[in-house]
């Protein structure tokens, strides 16, 4: 870029000491040593801009052309008065200041930053516990006593402590109450408990941090250093420059002693800390990478704990500090503010892990009088030893030219600065592990500012419809214990204070309402879930979500990712496509050898056509008329280069390769396979052996990363062979929708990428343009200029440079092929499932035909049916036409790209949802996470029915919260989908057993087990009605302290819990036959018709039991206790041997042990039994009369029940 003269600032030169406005404003000063900004700069850091965001604002600025000249009065130097003060040395606020610290949290970070700096900043505490000493009770107060089972059971207990209302012994309230409680504190005590412990280890791991201290004072500077905001003449940077800035003789700031290190524990570690890490250790915080201890300034991470993905990922080092040492880098912090050290500056903390924004600037004092003084800007990938890393970029005058310019003040001394723009790559996050190596690393963001705490979300608490529905029961209930208790009030004619007898019986009535019942329903999960996780056939399962395991047996919808999920993920190279030439997986053996002779024997041709320029191969004509074997070359060797594979050895010598996508390593094991073999690879130069053995190498001078946004990737490399011409190529793939417009216009990619994806295959389009040195150096300035901005617009700023300077008329080399395969037993499951009534959407980000493909060879499809395609529909008109179609074709599969399908979801979001429920298939394409998350919720809302959502990628977290149960896949993209789902399976097929096994099982039992408590609690009830009704409606209570808390505890507990592990089939006849499955879906198992057939058995077992009881009672009141209370135990014992379909040796265990403890309790409660009279004749068969009276008609019942209209489970028994 050209010089900026001073003019275009709008400056006029006032004295030998700086230069004033032309308006005649206030003195401002610029390169002064009485400067107010630099005054202002050694006050306080917040009074001016830092030097990054400066240099990045006046070089986006010029490239803008947003500095204005003319005018007077009031005229802006710049759109922006902050800019403008920056630029004329004005106190311009620190970018904290400016936004406020809620808006805007950047900043800017010195190296050894102040302590007063260090404590704005949050502390880097790992904390996950939810409760502390003073929280503890209130909050666990409040959850439990939100739910209405607990709030009603406290009224309860506490209107036991006023005089009218009390009845009977107050533990008989207070104890079920308190235990649950107990329960439930001691559950939240123990996992905060193990919380702590984790966040303890995490706080107390110890880290080695450089002491920025020295042991004596630096030496002063031979010259006074460039204020930040001086102009300077720019100059390209050479290797005497980056040796002179580390030179002990001529920078005498690196000659002082430091200390080295210090222990701290991570808790300790601050912003502006020097961390040093060591293979496998975990990184503390988010944190610049300055040096590792790979020469070529990389490094691997492992980010599974941070983003479930499993595959390293590659970090490269900032290139200015790469070379120093320990003490070297201690001493950046020696005085930035005299012009020395060096600086960070990071975007406010964000949850994005992929981007960052950001810059490290390195400001040294000048060396020698007669050396240029520049400022210059360098990217991460840059190589300083490379002829075309010297980028120009704007020029700005230093004191030196300005005393030369006719308009310049007296002459100063002036400095030099690096500033490199920084990106994701250059970044630690907090949670990673270094997987190899060492490395230091600069602080800059610290506890809930990292990236692994902002996206450390807590999904809404999913809620099982069983749970719902109880709820809902017990509000019926409520309703009819306050009916039961103003119905005795009233027959007994509002007597007296009646509205005290009201609250006496509701009191006693309190039983209905079960407290035991979320108890018994909480343990139960807990047995599902150990059956589930312990089931050896489905090794490897997990239950993230516990409350959930009977929502598995009410399935109605699964909507399934395609990759990872339906397929394997691993890849395999089946097809290469060139235009006029195919090759399919039996023909690269005829690859192998045109790429042989294309490095062999052709070795004098390939060197000819590699050194033709783009007009001379269009003049002979090299699209479709070049010799086959150069053709083959061009595209093998694209797909070699193009790519983010790294090879690595390992301990016994062998090669992985490590790529965060299957598809790259999958292509890149072809090439090897092929005879072009990957061998070395760091961010600067890739190496490959040819199938003669000999070495190319190619310099990478830019990388272009994949994104889901884009599509696509790219690099841009030169040959640095040796004898090679130094050829720079610009190599790009991605997906057909955004090549196709890159490449040059051709007549076969959108056939061929068809017939591909026909074929199940997943293409990607390779294309090439040869860069002459001119026009990459122009890229190269533009995009160094886009890359230093620090807006949040950074990244589309350099994406539209390369879209200007690189893609545009690609040559097109060719189109691969890659299959996935189908996972094990896909197709069975799939049938299995909707065989159990369950229908079955797949939603994927692939193509259309990729996608069809794929349904019809899992059996999504079935045999001959027909499949209606949706896609690329644009209007409403369009979309009407084609619903009316629908709407009369219910029994097809749908096919629908995503642009229909947001328009579907925009325009007919209730027609389209209601015609695609009623559809057996449904296969979206082109879904992006969102689409897929909001097609989950539409169904939900939409049907009111159960939907499940299984996935294996980052792309399918979304889909998995919005579902009513979630299910993740550990694939080869990793764990984030399993860690968000509530359960967690190793392949797909496992989805069959745990819904039509354990689903339907844990659905079964917990309905039964709820209405079975439900019962216990009725029936107790109506006895103590009746019993009130004949003794005057008196509200006195019937049983009284052990007799009520033994009877929900001891006496019942055991047998009727252990209904849990009932089971009216066996596995195999589940499995075989899925209808099963479809019956219970309908919510059957627990509904208001069972409900209210419990409640009439609750009524008629209480009622004859206790009038039984008083038409057999003798002279006291005791042997009406007795008599009841023992026939109500064998009663309910009875009940639970009826309700058992199976019998497992804990039931039988549970009934004889309970009978036998309530037979041996009797002589420990002379108070409630006369035992004289319990061990007599007459009462055991006044006791069995009763019993049968009670129970027999039911039995009897179920017998006819059976006989006339079996269930459906009974029927294959």
């Amino acid at each position: 870029m050209s010089d900026i003269p001073l003019r275009s600032f709008r400056l006029n030169k006032a004295n030998n000491n700086g230069y004033t406005r032309i308006n005649n404003d206030e003195h401002l000063s610029l390169n002064s040593p009485s400067s107010n900004a630099d005054t202002s700069r050694v006050k306080g850091r917040k009074k001016t801009m830092p030097n990054a965001v400066s240099t990045a604002a006046i070089a986006a600025g010029v490239s803008r052309g947003r500095f204005r000249v003319g005018g007077a009065g009031a005229e802006r130097y710049t759109d922006d008065p902050e800019e403008e003060a920056t630029l004329l040395g004005g106190d311009a606020p620190h970018p904290t200041e400016r936004g406020g610290k809620d808006k805007d949290k950047s900043r800017t970070i010195p190296f050894n930053p102040s302590p007063k700096l260090q404590s704005k900043y949050p502390p880097n505490i790992v904390r996950n516990q939810k409760y502390n000493a003073f929280t503890f009770l209130p909050i666990v107060f409040y959850e439990q006593f939100k739910f209405f089972f607990n709030l009603y059971f406290l009224l309860v207990a506490l209107s036991q402590f006023v005089p009218a209302l009390k009845i009977g012994f107050i533990v008989t309230y207070v104890a079920p109450l308190a235990f649950v409680l107990c329960v439930t504190m001691g559950k939240e005590a123990y996992d905060d408990y193990k919380r702590y412990l984790r966040d303890k280890e995490a706080n107390s791991q110890k880290y080695l941090v450089l002491d920025y201290e020295a042991s004596s004072s630096p030496p002063p500077s031979p010259r006074r250093p460039i204020h930040p905001h001086s102009h300077h003449r720019s100059s390209s940077y050479s290797p005497e420059d980056e040796e002179s800035l580390l030179n002990t003789e001529e920078n005498p700031y690196l000659s002082s002693k430091l200390p080295l290190t210090r222990t701290l524990p991570s808790s300790s570690i601050l912003i502006g800390h020097l961390v040093v890490l060591h293979q496998n250790q975990r990184v503390p915080a988010d944190c610049v990478l300055l040096r590792t201890s790979d020469s070529s300034g990389t490094c691997f991470i492992r980010t599974d704990q941070l983003d479930g993905e499993t595959d390293w990922k590659l970090r490269v080092a900032v290139q200015a500090t790469q070379g120093m040492s320990d003490e070297e880098l201690a001493r950046l912090g020696l005085g930035f503010e005299q012009g020395r050290g060096a600086e960070v500056y990071a975007e406010e903390p964000k949850k994005d892990i992929h981007n960052f924004v950001g810059t490290f600037t390195l400001n040294c004092p000048p060396s020698q009088q007669s050396r240029p003084h520049e400022l210059h800007h360098t990217s991460s990938t840059t190589n300083f030893n490379s002829p075309s890393s010297d980028v120009p970029l704007q020029r700005l005058p230093s004191q030196e030219e300005q005393a030369a310019d006719s308009n310049a003040a007296s002459p100063s001394t002036g400095g030099r600065q690096i500033i490199t723009p920084l990106s994701a790559e250059n970044i630690l996050w907090s949670n990673t592990v270094l997987a190899a190596g060492s490395a230091v690393c600069f602080v800059i963001y610290t506890g809930e500012e990292t990236r692994a705490v902002m996206n450390t979300s807590h999904p809404e608490t999913k809620v099982g419809r069983l749970d719902l529905e109880i709820n809902n029961l017990a509000k019926i209930l409520c309703a009819v214990t306050f009916a039961l208790s103003l119905v005795l009030v009233a027959l007994n004619g509002f007597r007296g204070l009646w509205y005290i007898y009201v609250f006496r019986f509701l009191i006693l009535f309190s039983s209905i309402i079960p407290i035991s019942l979320r108890v018994n329903l909480d343990m139960g999960k807990t047995v599902y879930a150990h059956q589930i996780m312990n089931d050896p056939e489905i090794p490897g399962t997990i239950v993230r979500t516990s409350t959930l395991p009977e929502e598995l047996g009410r399935m109605q919808y699964l909507l399934s990712d395609k990759t990872g999920t339906l397929t394997r993920n691993e890849m395999e190279m089946r097809k290469l496509h060139m235009g006029t030439m195919s090759y399919g997986a039996d023909s690269m053996d005829e690859v192998a050898h045109q790429l042989s002779v294309a490095f062999g024997a052709g070795e004098q041709s390939h060197a000819r056509n590699h050194s033709l320029t783009g007009a001379q191969l269009a003049t002979m004509g090299m699209r479709g008329r070049r010799d086959m074997s150069s053709r083959v070359r061009d595209v093998v060797l694209s797909l070699a280069l193009c790519h983010n594979v790294t090879p690595v050895t390992n301990d016994d010598g062998s090669i992985t390769y490590q790529a965060s996508s299957p598809d790259e390593v999958a292509i890149v094991t072809w090439t090897q396979s092929i005879g072009l073999t990957l061998v070395f690879r760091d961010r600067t130069r890739i190496s490959l052996r040819t199938p003669q053995g000999t070495e190319v190498s190619y310099e990478i001078l830019e990388i272009f990363p994949f994104t889901s946004e884009s599509k696509r990737m790219g690099i841009v490399v030169r040959d640095i062979t040796e004898g090679g011409n130094g050829e720079i190529m610009f190599l790009q793939k991605g997906a057909d929708v955004v090549m196709a417009k890159i490449v040059q216009r051709n007549d076969w990619l959108e056939e061929e990428t068809a017939n591909m994806a026909r074929e199940g295959l997943r293409t990607l389009v390779v294309g090439r343009k040869r860069l002459s040195p001119s026009t990459y150096s122009s890229f190269k300035s533009a995009y160094h200029a886009a890359s230093i901005t620090v807006t949040d617009d950074r990244n589309e700023s350099m994406q539209r440079v390369v879209s200007e300077y690189l893609e545009k008329e690609l040559e097109l080399l060719g189109l691969t092929g890659v299959e996935d395969k189908l996972q094990d037993e896909v197709r069975p499951t799939l049938e299995l499932l909707r065989n159990a009534g369950i229908k079955i959407w797949m939603l994927t980000g692939d193509k259309v035909e990729t996608a069809r493909c794929i349904a019809i060879s899992t059996k999504l499809v079935a045999r001959g049916q027909y499949i209606h395609e949706m896609s690329k529909l644009k209007t409403a008109e369009q979309i009407r036409d084609q619903l009316d179609f629908l709407q009369n074709k219910l029994d097809c599969c749908l096919v629908i790209d995503g642009e229909s399908l947001q328009l579907c979801l925009t325009l007919f979001k209730n027609e389209f949802i209601e015609i695609a429920t009623k559809l057996s298939a449904v296969v979206a394409c082109r879904c992006s996470p969102t689409q897929k998350a909001d097609v989950a919720r539409l169904i939900r809302s939409h049907t009111k029915k159960r939907v499940c959502c299984i996935g294996d990628g980052g792309n399918d977290v979304s889909m998995i919260q919005a579902a009513d149960v979630g299910v993740g896949i550990v694939g080869k993209e990793g764990k984030q989908a399993s860690l968000a789902a509530d359960f967690s399976v190793n392949q797909f097929s496992h989805l069959t057993k745990l819904l039509l096994w354990h689903g339907r099982n844990s659905y079964r039992r917990s309905a039964k087990l709820a209405q079975f408590v439900i019962h216990r609690g009725l029936i107790i009830s109506i006895m103590q009605a009746v019993f009130s009704a004949i003794f005057y409606f008196a509200p006195i209570a019937l049983y009284q302290g052990w007799l009520m808390v033994g009877y929900a505890t001891v006496y019942t507990m055991a047998p009727v819990f252990s209904l849990v592990l009932d089971r009216d089939v066996s596995e195999d006849l589940a499995l075989l036959y899925p209808e099963l499955y479809k019956e219970l879906t309908k919510g059957r198992a627990l509904s208001y018709k069972t409900f209210f057939q419990w409640l009439m058995i609750s009524v008629y077992q209480g009622a004859a039991i206790m009038i039984m009881s008083l038409v057999l009672f003798e002279n006291e009141f005791l042997h009406i206790v007795s008599i009841s209370f023992t026939a109500l135990i064998l009663n309910e014992l009875i009940m639970v041997a009826l309700e058992i379909t199976t019998w497992h040796v804990y039931m039988i265990v549970a009934e004889l042990v309970t009978l036998f403890f309530y037979v041996i309790s009797i002589a420990f409660l002379p108070e409630y039994f006369d035992l004289s009279f319990v061990v007599t004749i007459g009462f055991a068969w006044k006791v069995a009369l009763i019993v049968a009276v009670s129970a027999l008609p039911l039995w009897i019942i179920k017998l006819i029940h059976s006989r006339v209209a079996p269930a459906a489970s009974s029927k294959l028994i």
